[in-house]
């Protein structure tokens, strides 16, 4: 009897030994929150943020760089006898936004988003200002402490929307960080440069540990920080903007909507790039990155859209270039051809007809351009001129391929739409196959109808021009960290049209100046540029203009989109030429031609300062 109950009691002492010893397996080897706390006791994990990179226009003047914030973080077991008034009045805060605070930390620990034994933000981003006022008192809450970080800061408000701004990572894209790079807290590009070279400007954290006693007071470095990583900076972007024709452009776009880009032909880089209207790139930073955003972003004018790259409008007469030089490789007309001004066919307005091409490019004659598609698009290649038609469409698309339309050129920049240059898919579609033939599509022969270009497209056309039949790909970085650019901006793209009509067409595009365009003549340089009245249903017709300079040795190329401007020889090229002026030259001595463009007052009535909604591709 004794033997038995010996053994129960032997057996029930094995089976508490036995649990215990689960239980400390799982305290001291799978469970690290009993760690945490021995740890926390003694160790403080500090973040290191690294310095973004910097970024310069092409000569070395900064436009954006790093200013120091700080945030205030909270390790919630350590708070003692928290005295709310003192606190409320070192930081500046109410009662009621502390209680909010507290609030809002619990509701992240109850998500397990923070944990009472980890540092956690409690205040975001406070400025230099704020960390003067407090960083000698700071030792007088315990449980608090300060993280520094660096946020960005501008040199100019020109060129926002190209240099994005940069934000706390969201959940969101947390989730669909596949690098697992990121962590709560990292800042990262949003948009503009800032998003499309994040890998190059965010640089990599860094840690430091350090030993605390049980008041909370740094006491050194922890293993005399052996264990401590060095944040690496982000590298530095040259950029190939000129900061200040930039800001000069700017100046000229004041009050109205639209955009304008210039390019060097040579080499693909971008000397300007202006979406208007903009904003004002110091308001996304610091505490006030929230409720600034919601304002900018619900402003009807839309400032964060990217104009240059996203806005989508037919091109209006300046596409006459294009089919001029698709119909002489063709050779379905030549130099001498003469077509009547014949208004019945298309409306336009008064000139000396009948015109040759030289002619028809000068004065911009639309009935002849409408005759000389006809002859692009219908080459008899087919009896059925349904099956002509679509033969021809398509063999036209793929030529104006050729010049970077119809699909996104690869700018280094987010966003980039690629506009629509219809094909025989398209219109099958609308109207069915077989039911459509040159009658349907006329419209195109001018720049009108379903075709869409972007001013960014534009601008690398009147490169393709410069060139006399090829281009580089734009783009906004010069150097990263001193290194060469993406191998692909160093790729020539041709067109194939033949050297001699470029000629041709730039000889013309000289003389359409002074017809359709005096205002954007130059003293003493030959300018080659061609205006456009784009149609726009929604009011006031779209003013349009494309030019180089100087004829004989291009330095820039550039398009100009003003909305709601009218004729293109008023607004668009009245500010291509000053910035065509100002760049070549280094001044402009045309005040009064300034005074017209910044006054805003270009056609029967003041440009709207709401924008045309960007037309959607059929695709």
């Amino acid at each position: 009897m004794n033997e038995g109950r010996k053994e129960i009691v032997q057996i029930i002492f094995v089976f508490v030994g036995v649990l215990f010893t689960i239980k400390l397996f799982f305290v001291q080897v799978l469970d690290n929150r009993y760690a945490e706390l021995a740890d926390s006791n003694a160790i403080l994990r500090e973040v290191e943020y690294p310095f973004r990179g910097l970024i310069t226009d092409r000569n070395g003047k900064l436009i954006v760089y790093n200013t120091p914030e700080y945030d205030l973080l909270i390790t919630k077991k350590d708070v003692k006898e928290l005295d709310s008034a003192k606190f409320c009045e070192v930081f500046g805060i109410t009662i009621e936004q502390l209680r909010e605070r507290f609030k809002d930390y619990k509701a992240r620990k109850a998500k397990k988003e923070v944990s009472d034994v980890k540092p956690a933000i409690f205040i975001r981003q406070l400025s230099n200002l704020d960390f003067a006022r407090i960083q000698e008192r700071i030792d007088e809450f315990s449980g608090f402490q300060i993280q520094p970080r660096t946020t960005r800061a501008y040199s100019t408000f020109a060129l926002a929307n190209s240099m994005g701004y940069v934000s706390e990572i969201t959940k969101r894209q947390l989730e669909h960080d596949s690098t697992n790079v990121y962590k709560q807290r990292d800042y990262i590009g949003q948009s503009g440069l800032e998003s499309y070279y994040e890998k190059d400007l965010s640089g990599k954290r860094g840690v430091r540990f350090k030993f605390k006693d049980v008041s909370g007071i740094e006491k050194g470095s922890f293993l005399k920080g052996k264990l401590d990583t060095l944040s690496v900076p982000g590298k530095d972007l040259t950029t190939t903007i000129d900061i200040a024709l930039q800001e000069y452009g700017e100046r000229l776009f004041k009050g109205k909507v639209g955009s304008l880009v210039a390019i060097e032909p040579s080499t693909g880089e971008i000397l300007a790039i202006i979406s208007g209207p903009s904003y004002d790139p110091t308001l996304l930073t610091g505490r006030k990155f929230s409720s600034n955003f919601l304002t900018i972003s619900s402003d009807t004018t839309k400032p964060l859209f990217t104009r240059p790259l996203m806005a989508m409008y037919p091109p209006g007469s300046i596409f006459k270039i294009i089919q001029t030089l698709i119909g002489l490789e063709e050779g379905v007309f030549n130099y001498d051809t003469r077509f009547p001004c014949d208004k019945s066919l298309v409306n336009c307005h008064n000139h000396p007809s009948p015109a040759d091409l030289h002619g028809a490019i000068q004065y911009s004659c639309n009935p002849y351009f409408h005759q000389a598609f006809r002859r692009i698009i219908n080459q008899g290649k087919s009896p059925n001129t349904f099956t002509d038609s679509r033969i021809g469409l398509d063999h036209w698309r793929d030529y104006v391929s050729r010049f970077g339309l119809g699909a996104p050129l690869g700018v280094d920049l987010p966003s980039e739409k690629g506009g629509l240059i219809p094909s025989s898919r398209n219109y099958n579609r609308i109207y069915g196959e077989g039911r459509w033939k040159f009658s349907t599509i006329y419209s195109l022969s001018i720049g009108q109808g379903e075709m869409l270009v972007t001013p960014m497209q534009m601008a690398n056309l009147a490169a393709i021009l410069a060139n006399k039949g090829y281009f580089y790909t734009p783009h906004m970085v010069k150097s990263i960290k001193g290194d060469q650019i993406d191998p692909r901006y160093r790729v020539r793209h041709e067109t194939g049209i033949d050297t001699a009509f470029y000629t041709f067409v730039t000889d013309a595009m000289t003389d359409a100046i002074s017809g359709t365009a005096p205002r954007a003549l130059i003293p003493g340089m030959t300018i080659c540029g061609k205006t456009g009245t784009a149609q726009n249903p929604q009011g006031e017709d779209h003013s349009v203009f494309m030019a180089f300079a100087p004829k004989e040795n291009p330095k820039i190329a550039i398009a100009v989109y003003v909305e709601n401007a009218g004729w293109g020889g008023r607004a668009a090229a009245s500010i291509a030429s000053l910035m065509i002026e100002r760049y070549v030259t280094g001044e402009v001595k045309r005040p009064a031609l300034e005074e017209y463009v910044l006054k805003n007052e270009f056609g029967d009535r003041p440009a709207r300062t709401k924008p045309a909604q960007t037309v959607i591709a059929l695709e």
